[in-house]
C-alpha cells in the first residue's frame, strides 16, 4: 500500500505544468511579431500588422453597409455637406494615404460619438453635435476616428488578439497535466494578465496616439487644434464619468487632456505655419 502511494506522488509530480509548449509559443510569437512589423508614418511607432490594405479595406466597407442598412440616415443636406467638408479637409493633410475610397455620412442618433472604418469611411452621429459644439470640435473627433484608421488599429488589434489566442492554447496545452483546480487558476491568471497587461494597454495606447495623429491632422487642415482639450472637458461633463483607466480601454478624459495640452506646441506651429490667415 506505502509502494502503490509512492508511485501516484511521482505519477502527480509528471502531470504537472509542462514547459515546451510555452517555449514553442515564445518561438512562433516571436516569428510571428518580427515577419509582420511596420512603421506608422506619423509616429515612427514599430507596429503588429498581418493584414495587406486590400483585406482592410473590404472587412471596412462590408461592416460599413451593414450598419449603414440598420441605422438612419440623416436627411439634412446642410449638416451632411458639413460633414464631408470637414472629412475632405481632413483626409488631404493625412500622410501615406494608402488609397482609401473616403465617404462621409450622418446618423441619425443620440450617440455621441463618430467612427471611421478601414478605407475611409466615417460616419458622424448627430449626438455628437451638441458636445462638439462647432467644427473645429467636429474636426478634433473625426481627426481622431481617421487617424484610428490611417494607423490601421483596427488591424493590429486583431494581431494582438491571435496572438492571445495562440498563448491561452498553449498555456492550455501545458496545464493539461494539472487537477482542474489548478488548470483553472492557470487559465484565469492567464486570461487576466492578457487582458490588463497587454490587450488594455494596447488599446489606450492605440487612443493616445489616434488623439496625436488627429491634433496634427486638425492643425494641418487649418482647424484650430486648441479646440481639442476643450472638447474632451465637454466629454467629460457629459459623459458622466469614467471607469478606472487601468480597467479602461480609452485613457481618461484628464489624461487626454494633460496630453493635448504637452503636444499643443507643435500642434499650434504646424497651424501658424499652414494658415497664417487664421491667426
Amino acid at each position: 500500500m506505502r509502494r502503490g502511494f509512492r508511485m501516484g506522488r511521482r505519477g502527480g509530480r509528471r502531470g504537472g505544468f509542462r514547459w515546451l509548449p510555452i517555449v514553442l509559443m515564445i518561438g512562433y510569437g516571436a516569428y510571428y511579431y518580427f515577419s509582420n512589423q511596420q512603421i506608422n508614418p506619423e509616429t515612427g511607432r514599430k507596429q503588429l500588422v498581418d493584414m495587406s490594405v486590400e483585406q482592410e479595406m473590404k472587412l471596412g466597407l462590408a461592416s460599413y453597409q451593414q450598419i449603414l442598412q440598420k441605422e438612419r440616415i440623416s436627411q439634412d443636406p446642410r449638416l451632411q455637406a458639413q460633414i464631408r467638408s470637414i472629412g475632405e479637409k481632413l483626409s488631404r493633410v493625412v500622410k501615406d494615404d494608402p488609397g482609401y475610397e473616403w465617404d462621409y455620412t450622418v446618423i441619425e442618433s443620440n450617440q455621441a460619438n463618430a467612427f471611421c472604418l478601414p478605407g475611409g469611411k466615417v460616419a458622424v452621429y448627430t449626438g455628437l453635435l451638441p458636445v462638439a459644439e462647432n467644427e473645429h470640435g467636429l474636426a478634433v473627433v473625426m481627426g481622431h476616428e481617421i487617424a484610428h484608421a490611417m494607423a490601421h488599429h483596427g488591424a493590429e488589434r486583431m494581431a494582438h488578439q491571435k496572438l492571445a489566442q495562440v498563448g491561452q492554447m498553449a498555456v492550455s496545452v501545458a496545464a493539461g497535466g494539472m487537477d482542474s483546480g489548478s488548470q483553472q487558476m492557470v487559465m484565469s491568471a492567464f486570461g487576466l494578465g492578457a487582458q490588463y497587461g497587454a490587450l488594455l494597454p494596447f488599446s489606450r495606447k492605440h487612443e493616445s496616439e489616434a488623439d496625436y495623429m488627429g491634433l496634427l491632422y486638425v492643425a494641418r487642415a487649418c482647424y484650430d487644434p486648441r479646440e481639442a482639450p476643450l472638447l474632451w472637458e465637454r466629454m467629460g461633463k457629459a459623459s458622466g464619468g469614467q471607469p478606472s483607466e487601468f480597467q479602461s480601454t480609452h485613457p481618461s478624459h484628464e489624461t487626454r487632456i494633460s496630453n493635448f495640452q504637452k503636444w499643443m506646441p507643435e500642434a499650434i506651429k504646424i497651424y501658424n505655419e499652414k494658415c497664417p490667415n487664421k491667426i
